[in-house]
């Protein structure tokens, strides 16, 4: 069905996308310089970026990594902290495609920039052109973002001084608003989300809150089945 709509234009998906891929690329630099400073060899940060992709998981792994931790734990940390993007897989399930490649490649573009990004469009056509246009330079800018970075290696200094941190939060929170302020469905399973994990981030490790969020679904899925009825 979707493949028979009409395809959208691309040039206002790739200007809106752009935002999101710029706060990647220095976000990326951010990771690539901090593995390396830290004494990690440069294809390790290449090729976890190749290969996990997963921003926060990665540098959970790397931060495990560089305390003195073992594979195993930052193994187990970046899985804990990516099982967040099953229910993330759910919601652009019929947006990626039915092929086996597609539904391949699409699954290794799911982050919560591509979902928050697709879900934000008013039509199925338009939704899967965001998915595949915002996913693919995503990985791509994301990729030689931390290339650039682990290259640099200790030259940038200390990157938090320069507030990258902020840069996915804010670019997140522009993604999500017209969502919030159309669905009240949504608004609520985002406010009981957002308040699961402020209350239990004083005594949960980090990533955790991030998986407690998640049972806000329940009230989006509760609001979902009674309209449907």
């Amino acid at each position: 069905m979707i493949a028979r709509l009409k395809a959208p234009p691309t040039a206002p998906l790739v200007r809106d996308s752009a935002l999101v891929w710029l706060a990647s690329g220095v976000v990326g630099v951010s990771f690539g310089a901090i593995a390396v400073a830290g004494g990690l060899p440069v294809w390790v940060p290449v090729v976890m970026s190749l290969v996990v992709y997963a921003g926060s998981a990665q540098f959970s792994a790397v931060g495990v990594l560089l305390a003195g931790g073992g594979p195993v734990a930052a193994a187990a940390t970046g899985l804990l902290l990516n099982t967040r993007t099953a229910a993330f897989s759910l919601a652009v399930a019929d947006i990626i495609g039915s092929g086996r490649l597609a539904r391949f490649l699409g699954a290794h573009l799911v982050t919560d920039e591509t979902v928050a990004f697709a879900l934000a469009q008013p039509d199925p056509a338009r939704r899967r052109a965001a998915f595949w246009i915002s996913g693919l330079g995503l990985f791509a800018v994301w990729n030689l973002g931390v290339l650039a970075g682990a290259l640099a290696g200790g030259a940038l200094g200390d990157t938090g001084t320069y507030g990258l941190d902020a840069a996915f939060p804010a670019v997140l929170v522009a993604l999500v608003l017209p969502a919030l302020r159309e669905d009240p469905a949504v608004r609520r399973s985002a406010l009981l989300g957002a308040g699961l994990a402020l209350a239990v981030t004083p005594a949960a490790p980090a990533g955790v809150p991030v998986l407690v969020a998640l049972a806000g679904l329940a009230v989006f899925g509760r609001d979902h089945g009674r309209r449907t009825a």
